[in-house]
């Protein structure tokens, strides 16, 4: 006859699936003798499961289920588990397999959709190409190319993320967070929107969260010191020189240097469009100045471009030229300056000042029922006249 005792057989509950956390049995003569952790966070050394601190105790594994279903909803709150009241236990477990049986399913959808969805970086290589190699409508500039991929390298917290998964908060952060001047954060915010426009077009994303991106941080390129009526005698002087030629471009025309890599030219029309940053200064005309014609011209004969290498090359050889004519140190943005004194000094109409410096305009009269053309702006822009040269 067996006297001894009956093995006390512990019940069998549905297995957690991987990545779901895990219910610990720790034994009988304890009161709560279920642990209850979150999902396992890497492998250790040898190659088990790094097991994070279990998020409470529990006296039933129901208990424990419903704290990590909590858990992964994003609803578990720290001490819960102390006014759980489970009751029809049979009926719970029920549950319980069907919440296990979705989630699986459910997972398993989500790593075939992450697994064929791309990253930011899949996208933007994807973008690059049929902006830069498919597309031979238009041609751009080496400078163009050289900021894009600036652009990218400085979005390099969201290289490896799915880019359908991205958030507005995703994006602006990158801009928020970013060390660098102004410029360099609007090429940042100029690059994620074309980027999207480019996604919404192949499905790659479920809404545009770029259309709302900003740059929360005041504009450091707006300060500068225009170039003195002596300094552009020397300018002028030197014309036939390539930096000084552009210097000349730039002083006449009031566009921002990053805006000429991608500056339309209309030479049959003698004038530019193109522009950045606000709505008032994109796509804004700006009549080619008879003076600095034959410069443009000349210009893009030899590049077909306003720089053949990057603008960041030219500032280097500006610095350079300027010290070699004997001229104090001035900025490209000094040059956007001194169209704007030109235009002051010669009476151009403050109206169509603001309109060729992209400005916007405060009153609604001008903002919405302003409209000049071409041959007018041109009136403006010829009152400007060229210093004589001795």
């Amino acid at each position: 006859m067996n006297l001894l005792p009956k093995k006390k057989i512990r019940k069998k509950y549905p297995k957690l699936p991987s990545g779901f956390g895990t219910i610990r049995y720790l034994g009988e003569g304890r009161r709560n003798c279920y642990a209850v952790h979150p999902p396992a966070d890497g492998l250790t050394l040898n190659g088990s499961p790094n097991r994070p601190p279990a998020l409470c105790y529990v006296d039933t594994w129901i208990k424990g289920f419903t704290v990590l279903t909590s858990y992964k909803a994003g609803n578990y709150v720290p001490g819960m588990e102390k006014t759980l009241e489970v009751e029809n236990v049979t009926n719970l477990e029920t549950l319980a397999q069907r919440i296990l049986a979705d989630y699986s399913t459910i997972k398993g959808v989500e790593e075939k959709r992450n697994k064929n969805e791309k990253s930011f970086s899949e996208v933007y290589d994807a973008y690059f190409k049929w902006k830069y190699e498919e597309d031979t409508s238009k041609k751009y500039s080496k400078s163009s190319l050289a900021s894009t991929r600036a652009a990218f390298k400085n979005c390099a917290a969201l290289h490896d993320k799915i880019f359908r998964d991205l958030k507005y908060d995703d994006l602006q952060a990158i801009v928020d967070n970013c060390p660098l001047k102004h410029a360099s954060l609007e090429l940042i915010v100029s690059l994620i929107k074309q980027m999207y426009d480019y996604a919404e077009i192949y499905e790659l994303c479920d809404k545009n969260y770029a259309a709302h991106l900003k740059i929360k941080r005041p504009d450091d390129d707006e300060s500068g010191v225009p170039f003195t009526e002596e300094e552009l005698k020397i300018l002028w002087k030197n014309k036939n020189n390539e930096v000084v030629e552009m210097l000349l471009i730039m002083c006449y025309s009031g566009f921002r240097i990053q805006e000429y890599t991608t500056l339309s030219t209309n030479l049959s029309e003698l004038y530019f469009c193109g522009g950045m940053k606000t709505d008032a200064g994109k796509e804004r005309i700006v009549p080619i100045h008879s003076a600095i014609l034959p410069l443009v011209q000349k210009r893009l004969n030899r590049y077909h471009s306003y720089f053949p290498a990057t603008d960041a090359k030219f500032r280097a050889s500006m610095y350079d030229t300027l010290k070699n004519f004997g001229i104090q140190k001035h900025t490209p943005h000094d040059c956007r300056h001194t169209f704007s004194w030109l235009c002051e000094k010669y009476r151009v109409s403050e109206n169509d000042r603001k309109r060729m410096l992209g400005h916007k305009f405060q009153d609604v009269t001008n903002a919405v029922y302003g409209h000049r053309t071409v041959e007018e702006l041109r009136d403006e822009i010829e009152k400007i006249k060229p210093p004589i040269c001795d």
